[in-house]
């Protein structure tokens, strides 16, 4: 059974706390588009598809409470709605995907009860496509990992990040449930801890054998051929194929190729901006230092300290040996692969 790390409820959205995670499953009711941008700036909702779907369901929820009903008067509202929701987390390309879907459906309408009713159905839409989307790509993925092989992943990229079967966790699971003897290191994820919170609780839930690791562990065990190959993420990926990740992520990728360990990327179409040459136009979301010098509020280093806090970074094309998607594995040259499936 996935996790159901989002639920829509008819007129509110069930959402797994995730910063809760793993010792307190605790579960909000959100009915108001601020509280799911809330949600989303917390990361209480976090990974790239999750924060498509739930800020779809934030345009829902927003447009049901607008009271004019004339379509212009609407619009304007409504493109109120969506800035706040965009201006949540900038790198993520699902979630400024998710959103102008909801745009572009509303303006197709015509009477606002209608509008209205058309994108809650837009949003259910999306989040059913997501989910079969992660499902297509894990089974894909999946025919890359050989039997006994050892994986090593970064971040959290399960049901949790995607509200779906999972991306990069997507694949690991799936070749788990077909058969193959698996292992796999997981990092700890700093600053957040996504990894030790959320994927070690994901892989025990799945029953998958891992072993968490710090990230700077990680070229220790590739060094010592202990690493068959490494699967991350990503939250957007730009047409010649370089990919932004949680920070670390272009780390354990130099380290691979040093030491001729696969580096494969999994994420669904959605998380692909063909707008973008490369990974240099990307946006990257930079976070409160207070997530490096804290952790749940204690503090680790000594006071007045500063600390920088980019969440993610961005890995050249040149280091990424596939990019698996639900439309199918793309190699280089990666502008041909990816313009053509997208």
């Amino acid at each position: 059974m996935l996790t159901k790390a989002i639920e829509w409820l008819g007129d509110r959205v069930k959402i797994l706390d995730q910063t809760r995670l793993p010792h307190d499953e605790v579960y909000l009711e959100l009915s108001h588009y601020q509280d799911i941008a809330s949600a989303i700036v917390t990361m209480k909702v976090r990974g790239a598809g999750a924060i498509g779907i739930l800020g779809a369901y934030g345009v829902a929820l927003g447009t049901l409470k607008i009271e004019t009903v004339a379509k212009d008067g609407f619009l304007k509202e409504l493109q109120s709605i969506i800035q706040n929701l965009a201006a949540t987390r900038p790198t993520a390309k699902n979630l400024f995907w998710a959103i102008d879907r909801m745009r572009q459906a509303a303006e197709a309408g015509n009477d606002v009860e209608q509008i209205k009713k058309a994108l809650v159905a837009e949003a259910v839409k999306i989040h059913a496509e997501e989910i079969e989307a992660t499902r297509r790509l894990s089974q894909l993925g999946a025919e890359l990992i050989r039997d006994g092989s050892t994986i090593l992943t970064h971040c959290n990229t399960g049901p949790l990040a995607t509200a779906g079967y999972g991306t990069a966790l997507g694949v690991i699971i799936r070749a788990q449930e077909q058969g193959k003897r698996i292992k796999v290191l997981a990092t700890e994820t700093r600053p957040l801890l996504q990894g030790a919170r959320l994927t070690a609780w994901e892989l025990k839930k799945a029953s998958v054998p891992f072993t968490l690791i710090t990230d700077s562990m990680a070229g220790y065990f590739m060094e010592r051929s202990e690493v068959d190959c490494v699967i991350v993420g990503a939250d957007r990926i730009a047409q010649n194929g370089d990919t932004a990740n949680k920070i670390g992520t272009y780390s354990l990728a130099v380290l691979a190729r040093e030491n001729a360990v696969p580096f494969y990327v999994a994420a669904p179409t959605t998380t692909i901006d063909l707008s973008l040459a490369s990974g240099n136009k990307i946006p990257i979301e930079q976070r409160s230092p207070t997530e490096v010098t804290h952790i749940r509020g204690v503090s680790l280093a000594p006071q007045g300290t500063q600390a920088a806090n980019p969440a993610f970074d961005v890995t050249p094309h040149r280091y990424i040996t596939a990019i698996i998607t639900e439309r199918g594995i793309v190699k280089e040259p990666y502008v041909d692969g990816l313009k053509t499936i997208c």
